[in-house]
């Protein structure tokens, strides 16, 4: 497995990471053995970075991952995350926390559920705008000081948040919705600050949700459940138009050989060696597909059609229906 470096003097880690939050929320029904049958074999494949967060599947997450790795921690970077805060009572309920006090004890609970000492990279979720970056981030350093966390991240930061969080401690990463019908970080300033501070760019949902793989035909085959079903790219006329952006893909695709989310994992790899997409899924030959994207290198033509294709701001529909969380 290829690696890269996670910040200028971070550590390596795979060139690809697993996202585990598909395994207990938002993506249909639950199979945890297989999901924990996928873990193991991402270890065994060679992906070192595993990411969850305390709020995927409330808490649960978190612990499916920490069974899995149990007894292999050390083949393991885990990540995980805190500062969106849902209610017990009411499931689509959420609000964000930064507060310091607060910083710490999600910490102490996310490695009581990991049932681990410590974790390799922790994220803010997402930003507190009533609470000031610098006492987030400066709780957070003080968690690297008691050895409860190796290195700290930010998710879905403004380039102004990402500059001012980095003047306290040093970030190693930031995640962001990165792909091809995503590409909001690269016109607003976000890629432009991590690349001048030296932080990583860890994209989440590079496959569009499942939608760049070509494999969704209509939303009405999602579970009851998914939250695609409501989702704005994948609804209406919407739907219909990013469909057509993805047939273009699929016809790459055809040409080299190879398939679309193949395609479009091996786009972003390509944007940068501080980039490191986070596919995610819950099934093994799933997995290994995304795994061989390492491996394959799109011509100078390849690349300038996709970018023809998918310029930014192709795609149709806002990236979640309450875009209050990532606006920011």
């Amino acid at each position: 497995m290829e690696t890269r470096r996670l910040g200028n003097a971070g550590p390596l880690v795979s060139a690809i990471g697993l996202g585990c939050m598909g395994m207990s929320e938002f993506y249909g029904s639950r199979d945890d053995a297989e999901s924990i049958r996928t873990i193991h074999h991402a270890l065994e494949r060679g992906i070192t970075m595993l990411d969850t967060a305390d709020m995927y599947g409330s808490g649960d997450n978190e612990r499916l991952v920490g069974k899995a790795i149990a007894g292999k921690r050390e083949r393991v970077f885990l990540a995980s995350k805190f500062g969106i805060v849902r209610d017990p009572q009411a499931a689509g309920a959420r609000r964000i926390s930064g507060r310091p006090e607060y910083v710490a004890r999600a910490c102490d609970a996310s490695l009581r559920r990991l049932d681990v000492e410590y974790l390799d990279l922790y994220y803010q979720h997402r930003v507190d705008l009533e609470v000031p970056i610098e006492e987030t981030v400066g709780a957070m350093g003080r968690l690297v000081e008691a050895g409860k966390v190796r290195y700290l991240g930010l998710s879905e930061a403004s380039a102004t948040h990402l500059r001012r969080a980095h003047a306290v401690h040093p970030i190693a990463a930031v995640q962001n919705e990165w792909s091809l019908w995503t590409r909001d970080l690269e016109s607003n300033g976000q890629l432009e600050a991590a690349r001048a501070c030296g932080i990583a760019v860890v994209a989440y949902s590079p496959l569009g949700r499942g939608f760049l793989t070509g494999s969704v035909r209509a939303p009405e085959e999602f579970a009851t459940d998914d939250f695609r079903r409501t989702s704005p790219r994948f609804v209406g006329e919407n739907f219909a138009k990013n469909r057509a952006l993805v047939a273009e893909v699929e016809g790459l695709a055809r040409q080299r050989g190879v398939t679309s989310a193949q395609i479009a994992l091996a786009w972003l790899l390509a944007r940068g060696s501080d980039v490191i997409p986070i596919p995610g899924t819950k099934r093994r030959r799933y997995l290994d597909e995304n795994i061989a994207a390492v491996e394959l290198r799109l011509s100078d033509e390849d690349l300038a059609r996709l970018d023809c294709v998918f310029p930014p701001g192709a795609a149709a529909g806002e990236r979640y229906a309450d875009m209050s969380f990532v606006n920011r």
